[in-house]
C-alpha cells in the first residue's frame, strides 16, 4: 500500500476518486429516487461532443465537456416537460446526436487529439493536476447548491405534485437538478469515462437504498460506498493491471448484489424474530 503511494499519478487518482465519490453520492441519490436514469444516462453521452468541441475550439477538453452537457442537460429537462408523450425518442435521439457530434468535431480538429479511449472509459491513474482542480471547483458548486436546496430537492423528488400544489417552482429545481447531473457526469468523466458514468452514478446510490430510507442517510452511504469501489477498483486495476473504470464498476456491480443478499438476510432475520415473539407471546 505505502509503495502504491508513493507515486504522483496514484496520489492525484485517489483523490480523484474521493472527489468522485462526493458527487457521486450525493447527485447519484437524487437520480434513483426520482427515477431519471434514462435522462441521466442520455446527459453523459452527450459529454463526448463536449469533449470534441474542446479539442475543436483549441480549449481544455474537461472545459468543453462541462459547458456542451449543462446545455444539452438544460434541453433534455425542456423536453422531458413539454413532451410527455414522447420522451424517451427525443432524448435517446439527442443522446446519439451528441456523440455523433464528439466524432465530428475530433475529426475536423486539427494535429493530435490525445487519447479518446480515456474519455470513453476511463483513465484515473492519468488524470492531470488541472483537471483535478477543476473537478474541486465542480464539486464544490454541487454541494453548495445541495445544501442550499436541499430541501426543495427532496420534496420535487418525492412528491412533485404537492410540490406544486404548495406553490414551489418544481420546474425551476428539476433543470437544476439536471444540472447538477451534468456536473457530476463531468466529475466522473475521469475516473470511470462517459460510457460507464451512468453505472457509478446509480450503482452506490441504489445499494444505500437496501439499507435505509431517509435522503440524507442515503446521500452519505452513497458516497461511503463510492468511496469504497473506486478505492478499491483503482488499488485492483493497478495490482492487476486492469482498466481502472471497468474495474471500478465490476466492483461496485459485486456491491449492489452483496448488498441485495445481506438485505435479504436482514429481512428473513426480522421476520423470523417477530415470528419467535408473537409464538412467545400466545
Amino acid at each position: 500500500m505505502s509503495e502504491i503511494l508513493q507515486y504522483d499519478f496514484m496520489r492525484h487518482a485517489l483523490m480523484v476518486g474521493l472527489l468522485v465519490s462526493i458527487a457521486c453520492g450525493v447527485v447519484g441519490t437524487y437520480v434513483v429516487v426520482k427515477r431519471i436514469v434514462f435522462i441521466s444516462g442520455g446527459i453523459s453521452h452527450t459529454a463526448y461532443g463536449g469533449v470534441g468541441l474542446g479539442y475543436l475550439l483549441g480549449i481544455p477538453p474537461m472545459v468543453g465537456a462541462t459547458a456542451f452537457t449543462v446545455l444539452a442537460a438544460l434541453a433534455m429537462g425542456e423536453v422531458s416537460q413539454r413532451a410527455k408523450q414522447r420522451e424517451d425518442t427525443i432524448i435517446g435521439i439527442m443522446w446519439a446526436v451528441g456523440m455523433a457530434l464528439g466524432v465530428i468535431f475530433v475529426k475536423l480538429s486539427p494535429g493530435y487529439t490525445g487519447d479518446l479511449m480515456s474519455y470513453l472509459f476511463g483513465s484515473i491513474l492519468a488524470v492531470p493536476l488541472s483537471d483535478l482542480y477543476l473537478i474541486l471547483a465542480l464539486d464544490v458548486v454541487i454541494v453548495l447548491v445541495v445544501l442550499l436546496f436541499h430541501d426543495q430537492f427532496t420534496l420535487t423528488a418525492f412528491d412533485e405534485e404537492f410540490a406544486q400544489v404548495i406553490g414551489l417552482k418544481t420546474r425551476f429545481y428539476n433543470q437544476l437538478l439536471l444540472v447538477l447531473i451534468a456536473l457530476t457526469v463531468v466529475v466522473m468523466i475521469r475516473a470511470v469515462g462517459i460510457i460507464l458514468v451512468i453505472a457509478l452514478l446509480t450503482i452506490p446510490s441504489a445499494t444505500a437504498a437496501l439499507f435505509t430510507r431517509s435522503m440524507t442517510g442515503m446521500m452519505v452511504l452513497s458516497m461511503v460506498l463510492s468511496a469504497i469501489f473506486t478505492m478499491g477498483g483503482l488499488f485492483i486495476s493497478y495490482i492487476f493491471d486492469l482498466p481502472s473504470g471497468a474495474t471500478i464498476i465490476l466492483l461496485s456491480a459485486l456491491g449492489f448484489l452483496l448488498g441485495n443478499l445481506l438485505a435479504d438476510l436482514q429481512s428473513k432475520w426480522a421476520a423470523n424474530r417477530t415470528s419467535r415473539q408473537i409464538s412467545e407471546s400466545v
